[in-house]
């Protein structure tokens, strides 16, 4: 069962500086082994907490897709006041997107997996847009209390959607990056 989407009133809480207890930026650029000529897209992207980063350390596009325009348009003015301007706003579900077949480098969704119903849909379009020799790195909640985060009943057990991931033969790294937040990172798409 797929959880709520997000509020974007509430989005202030996802730049909170708190959250690099649970998971930095640069974490994640360090795990996708980014490159400044990647070819990036965050699925999911909210308003900014990996786009911008990701944006910094490449000198291509970063594709920002979120289904929620509002979200977008918070980005925009997070990455203005980082004078970030290599990244495109895509208004879409991240189980369809416009993006061309086998475009991008690296990629991310995070937070986002646990708000998907058709996980089937969600794994076919990561493999679709990715590089066969790209890297994904899906990022969600643990199912464990914490403060920040979705409700407990809405959060996806590591080792439930390890388990799926490789039935879609990918190979997958689970990493915990907190007691709270893991990730599976993605790669031979």
């Amino acid at each position: 069962m797929a959880g709520h989407r997000f509020n974007p009133e509430k989005a202030g809480r996802l730049l909170d500086p708190k959250r690099k207890e649970l998971i930095s930026p640069q974490q994640v650029l360090s795990l996708l082994q980014m490159d400044e000529r990647d070819i990036v897209a965050d699925l999911g992207a909210g308003n900014g907490y990996f786009t911008v980063p990701l944006a910094k350390t490449t000198k291509e596009i970063v594709y920002a897709i979120d289904v929620q325009p509002e979200m977008l348009e918070l980005l925009k003015g997070h990455a203005e006041k980082e004078k970030v301007a290599n990244i495109e706003y895509i208004v879409s579900d991240v189980t369809a997107t416009p993006l061309p077949p086998h475009f991008i480098d690296k990629g991310i969704m995070a937070f986002v997996f646990h708000e998907i119903a058709e996980w089937d849909a969600a794994f076919d379009e990561i493999k679709r847009i990715m590089k066969p020799n790209g890297k994904f790195l899906l990022i969600d909640w643990e199912a464990a209390e914490s403060e920040m985060g979705p409700p407990l009943h809405e959060r996806i057990p590591s080792e439930e959607l390890l388990a799926y991931a490789n039935t879609k033969r990918i190979d997958t790294q689970l990493i915990h990056f907190h007691p709270a937040v893991y990730g599976l990172l993605l790669t031979h798409l």
